[in-house]
């Protein structure tokens, strides 16, 4: 099964390295924008994903997604008691990033730009990004968690 959860965790990365997501931004792209940006797929797919049913894989998949970006923390060079922390921040962002957008469908156009402008306070053309994330989720609810197990999607 883990080969699958490689496959969905080299989507979202697939997904943060998309040239159309930087091109309105007008800034470099960097780790942390990266990760910020993986984050926010990641929790587009367990909003579109998360159900009784699910529970038990989502949780594999989240595990396995948070060792991964550990795995690429300590590959930067990053010591182990700076990578505690970071992981903490991290973990403590994305769950903040769940519960903002948990009722995105119900959201105004304005309600959204601001729950992402949370995230990417820093970034131009907000609106580029929530286009792009309105796209994703969309996509994200036309199929099933089966498909993204068993095959790899491209951005």
């Amino acid at each position: 099964m883990t080969k699958n959860y490689l496959n969905i965790y080299n989507n979202f990365i697939n997904y943060t390295r998309n040239k159309d997501l930087y091109k309105n931004l007008n800034r470099p792209d960097n780790f942390s924008d990266r990760l910020t940006l993986f984050l926010l797929h990641f929790s587009f797919f367990l909003k579109n994903f998360k159900n009784e049913n699910n529970k038990k894989i989502l949780q594999e998949i989240y595990d396995f997604n948070f060792r991964q970006l550990e795995l690429s923390i300590r590959e930067i060079g990053y010591g182990d008691q700076s990578i505690n922390k970071k992981m903490k921040d991290y973990i403590n962002l994305f769950h903040s990033m769940v519960s903002e957008i948990h009722f995105w469908d119900n959201l105004s156009k304005n309600e959204k730009i601001n729950k992402i402008s949370i995230f990417l306070s820093d970034f131009e053309n907000i609106d580029h990004l929530l286009d792009y994330f309105e796209e994703f989720n969309e996509n994200l609810s036309k199929k099933t968690l089966n498909s993204y197990l068993k095959s790899v999607s491209n951005p």
